[in-house]
């Protein structure tokens, strides 16, 4: 059990000792910004308080808010036994199973910020269902597969993987604070029970990245990069930085959904040493967006961090249109973009997630038109074998008549676009 330190909640508790292996080279301090002025504070409701308080009597007893918004507390008690997440929920016969032996091969944990929002008694519930594992996640369906996206065959040294021609994926971690079921790199997560990367396996990648110019865009993925301490997180964005040819950092994280406590005034102010910087966060469930993650995303947006969300497409859990309108409305409520739907990636034992696609072109088709188009994303299929994301939209074009094109609006009516640009029409 990791030492708690007693803070308040707006304080930031000390970095820990720097590991023998970080170069004596580097210095968090190395350079410096203006201080953080935070935005209108989002602090959680009396009643989410309550709910929190109750959940702490019940099921850590002795500990208190100090160390419920302490970062490092939460990290150290996760959860991650059949028998401690039986003490807090009412297991159902397929989770006992799949917690005791039946399941697949992803790890299970979760974090108490995140295990304080399951419904004990319901194992349908959407949040629920994302994080327990159930016996369905053992089954092979057709065309799964444990790698279906082709990031082995594309990743030139341990670390990266090269799509794209001008960006490149660098897993910095396989560790993560919770384990979503549906996770698309469940293959390689979650094999060290503690944060145990290190420089010395980034160099690799790094030098990689330095020998390439032709990558202006590294998107920091895992494993979840915010679960690495500041320090750590610090190294390896000082050095991504310090390479000529990258114009951009990308970080992807769930840490504003699971484990909003990270997000430190700390946090934020080193971060913004390294602009241009990008955050993509993932949000499965309008029951996310809890004053906690309201307040992590509002730190992070206050320090110039444009903020982007990815959503995977989950049977019973966000399949419909009501649901991903309160979930979208409400990012951006909270200053974040919804940036991508992701169809269910057909990972071994995924078969009980993934719906057909025609459900997404659906929910695409039931927003558009009926919210704002900020608050519309970009539906996608990350094709297997490598091919990359490949978009689809709903059919808007349903036909031609001599040169007019026509359309159908999102109420279904139909319209005329006199389509003569290359037809011999004259424009001035």
């Amino acid at each position: 059990m990791a030492k708690l330190h007693m803070d308040t909640e707006d304080s930031v508790p000390p970095e820990p000792e720097v590991a023998s292996w970080f170069p004596a080279s580097f210095s968090a301090s190395a350079s410096t910004a203006a201080p953080l002025v935070e935005g209108p504070r989002r602090n959680p409701s009396p009643k989410r308080h309550a709910d929190v308080a109750s959940f702490l009597r019940k099921n850590f007893p002795g500990a208190g808010l100090t160390q419920w918004n302490d970062w490092r507390w939460q990290l150290a008690n996760r959860i991650s036994s059949p028998e401690r997440i039986a003490g807090l929920l009412d297991i159902s016969t397929d989770e006992r199973l799949a917690l005791t032996g039946c399941g697949g091969a992803l790890p299970f944990a979760v974090t108490p910020y995140y295990a304080s929002l399951l419904d004990p008694a319901n194992a349908a519930q959407s949040l629920r269902r994302c994080v327990i594992p159930t016996c369905a996640e053992s089954v092979l369906g057709p065309g799964e597969a444990d790698d279906p996206l082709g990031e082995d065959a594309d990743s030139p040294v341990p670390g990266i993987v090269h799509r794209y021609p001008d960006r490149v994926l660098f897993l910095a971690t396989d560790f993560c604070s919770t384990y979503c079921r549906y996770c698309t790199r469940s293959r390689v997560v979650g094999r060290r029970e503690a944060n145990q990367t290190a420089p010395h396996r980034w160099q690799a990648a790094l030098d990689y990245i330095a020998a390439t110019p032709t990558v202006r865009d590294v998107l920091l993925s895992g494993g979840d990069p915010l679960t690495l301490e500041d320090s750590a997180l610090e190294w390896l964005l000082s050095r991504l930085s310090a390479i000529p040819h990258v114009e951009m950092i990308r970080i992807g994280t769930k840490v504003p959904a699971v484990l909003p406590q990270r997000v430190t005034p700390a946090l934020v102010r080193m971060l913004r040493r390294y602009h241009p910087l990008w955050m993509s966060l993932h949000f499965a469930h309008p029951d996310e967006l809890t004053p906690e993650t309201a307040r992590a995303c509002t730190r992070l947006a206050d320090a110039g961090i444009p903020l982007g969300s990815q959503t995977v497409l989950l049977a019973g859990v966000n399949d419909d249109v009501p649901t991903m309108t309160k979930l979208f409305q409400g990012l951006l409520h909270i200053r974040v973009r919804p940036y991508y739907l992701y169809q269910c990636d057909p990972i071994a034992g995924s078969a009980h997630f993934r719906t057909p696609v025609s459900k997404g072109l659906e929910i695409i088709a039931g927003l558009r038109g009926h919210t704002s188009g900020y608050a519309v994303p970009q539906f996608v299929i990350d094709a297997p074998g490598g091919g990359g994301k490949i978009p689809l939209l709903p059919e808007y074009v349903s036909g031609t008549d001599g040169t007019d094109l026509l359309l159908t609006n999102y109420q279904g009516r139909c319209f005329r676009y006199p389509d003569t640009a290359d037809k011999g029409g004259v424009r001035q």
